[in-house]
């Protein structure tokens, strides 16, 4: 193994000579320890490393080995159910060999179970052509998930030989005879996090990713494959909303990256999924979902490959075909990692310290979200959804990290935290947020929810920016000043925010909302608008104050008990709303 020697360490930073053969995001072992580190500069025979373990006790003249590689992850069954840190590796498994709760420095844990045996059923037969990315068997990796073992991307040939039966991660179960000649396939395959997986082509996405949430399902929705982020101040419920999100929402496959977030919080997540039921299927949650912890109190040059591990793994199980959703809680943290080992490289700084390729990293980052076409003979499509957190500090928008990736998302998610000190959840502020996906889910709309539903949300819309110019008028003279027209416009407004959009989280039947339920709920409230402005305009001698007083308010504020099953029970409602005000 070549090996250089250490002549500088700077925190995680590491610079060592006699490297000249070394290669751009090389792998290296740093010092006896065989700490793991990734070559990120390389001038002359010297080369700058990021360590992902803590360097204290490192010093000058200690070895470096190369290894040759660049940084992978392993890829195949056994990733769901698991909780990696920030490079794959096992944190059960470290606990397990270390005996103890911490970390070891220069512990090595295969990402994969080398010993479990996995019941590998082909779907194709000796003499069949294949070519990369075409799936060649099956395993049941949990009840929900049926793991597709496919052909290395660079591997096309013919089968000759198929092994189906119990085998682990890296016993033979094929083997392929290539122009190059016979290559072997294994049901774990490695690939490096830095490279996006191949795809045929993408797609313009136009299925929505239901989240059971009312104000991002009807005003501010995503597609499957869509960029999201959600900015916002400390304490205004960024975790929760993702929490929320990856709880609840229809894909099949969840990532969840916590990325210099606090011990605590990643803490609470691994206590709930174990219990948390997928309203989907009813199976535990934790069957579908992947975690990798790098909390804050880890080192913090592994924040920096985190997120990157936990999309080459989201795009692993798209290319099989299914509806990934990954969660990248913070993606500030990220940046501020990038910022640091880049001060340590003496680079020239950016706007507020941030290296000049943020936003290109952070471009780079969200091209990797959308809906393909998957690699491989035959046609299927996947989608990878991504959903970054932005912490600016004191929540200032304007900060680098929030404006790149506003340039790449197309859903806005601004939480506020005057909302959230008013108990206002999810805090999403409807006058800053938006998406623009709407254009891509109105034909899904009227044709699986209701044909007026795109015209109930965009007037509904309309009713709360009316409110917020009118909130103006009221403080400085008050409401009675307002017409009756816009009175109504501040009595459905305040309907909206406080029986709609405010949802609790602790509620059973309030937390989750499918489309129907969240359509029936807004029509109700909008049937107050409708044809209480018909009165209002139809009729001068119509008093407002007799439409405020009428009973039925406090049916719609209790009709979000109303159960899927139930929706005849809108029906009466919404006949009740009628014929109340019509009787006026």
């Amino acid at each position: 193994m070549k090996q250089g020697t250490i002549i500088k360490v700077v925190g995680p930073l590491v610079v060592a000579s006699g490297m000249s053969d070394a290669k751009m995001y090389e792998v290296v072992k740093v010092s006896d320890l065989k700490l793991l580190g990734e070559i990120i500069e390389l001038k002359g025979d010297t080369a700058s490393i990021q360590v992902y373990e803590d360097t204290a006790g490192i010093g000058p003249g200690e070895p470096v080995f190369q290894t040759g590689n660049v940084l992978s992850i392993e890829l195949g069954p056994g990733l769901l159910e698991t909780m990696y840190d920030g490079i794959q590796r096992p944190l059960k498994v470290i606990e397990e060999k270390s005996g103890s709760i911490f970390i070891t420095r220069g512990i090595e844990v295969p990402g994969l179970d080398r010993e479990r045996k996995w019941d590998f059923r082909p779907t194709v037969k000796v003499g069949e052509s294949v070519i990369g990315g075409d799936i060649i068997g099956t395993v049941q990796e949990t009840t929900l998930i049926e793991h597709k073992v496919m052909v290395p991307a660079d591997i096309s040939g013919k089968i000759k030989a198929i092994n189906a039966g119990s085998k682990t991660v890296t016993e033979i179960v094929a083997i392929v005879d290539t122009p190059e000649g016979e290559k072997e396939v294994m049901m774990m395959q490695r690939w490096p996090i830095r490279v996006p997986r191949p795809i045929i082509g993408k797609r313009i996405p136009s299925e929505p990713l239901l989240t059971g949430g009312r104000s991002i399902d009807t005003f501010f929705p995503l597609v499957k494959g869509a960029a999201a982020c959600i900015p916002g101040p400390f304490g205004s419920g960024k975790t929760v909303t993702q929490q929320g999100v990856a709880k609840y929402c229809d894909a099949q496959v969840i990532v969840y990256v916590g990325c210099g977030e606090r011990g605590n919080e990643m803490t609470e997540v691994l206590q709930d999924f174990p219990k948390l039921k997928d309203p989907n299927t009813g199976e535990p949650l934790m069957k579908r979902t992947v975690m990798i912890a790098n909390t804050s109190n880890m080192p913090v040059a592994a924040r920096e490959a985190s997120v990157y591990v936990g999309i080459t793994i989201g795009e692993y199980y798209r290319d099989m075909g299914y509806h990934v959703a990954m969660m990248a809680d913070s993606t500030s943290r990220w940046a501020e990692a990038m910022r640091e080992i880049s001060g340590r490289l003496e680079e020239m700084p950016g706007e507020e310290g941030y290296p000049a390729y943020l936003g290109s990293r952070t471009a780079q980052f969200y091209e990797r979200a959308g809906s393909v076409d998957c690699l491989g003979s035959s046609e299927r499509t996947g989608s990878l959804t991504v959903i970054g957190a932005v912490s600016p500090a004191g929540g200032d928008l304007s900060e680098p990290v929030s404006q790149n990736t506003l340039r790449v998302t197309k859903a806005f998610w601004g939480l506020d935290s005057k909302l959230s000190y008013k108990r206002h959840f999810p805090a999403i502020n409807w006058l800053t947020s938006y998406s623009l996906y709407i254009d891509n889910l109105i034909d899904w709309w009227k044709e699986n929810v209701a044909e007026d539903f795109p015209e109930q949300r965009s007037d509904a819309m309309n009713l709360l920016q009316e409110e917020a110019k009118l909130e103006e008028i009221v403080r400085l003279v008050g409401l009675e000043a307002l017409s009756d027209r816009e009175k109504l416009i501040m009595f459905v407004s305040k309907m909206i925010r406080e029986d709609f959009l405010y949802q609790n989280a602790f509620d059973p039947e309030d937390a989750y909302m499918t489309s129907k339920q969240s359509y029936n709920i807004l029509k109700s409230i909008m049937l107050v608008w409708y044809r209480g402005i018909e009165k209002i305009e139809g009729n001068a001698e119509f008093d407002y104050q007799s439409l405020k007083k009428l009973d039925i308010y406090e049916a719609i504020s209790r009709c979000k008990s109303i159960k899927v099953d139930e929706l005849e029970k809108f029906t009466e409602l919404h006949l009740k709303i009628e014929q109340a005000i019509s009787h006026l």
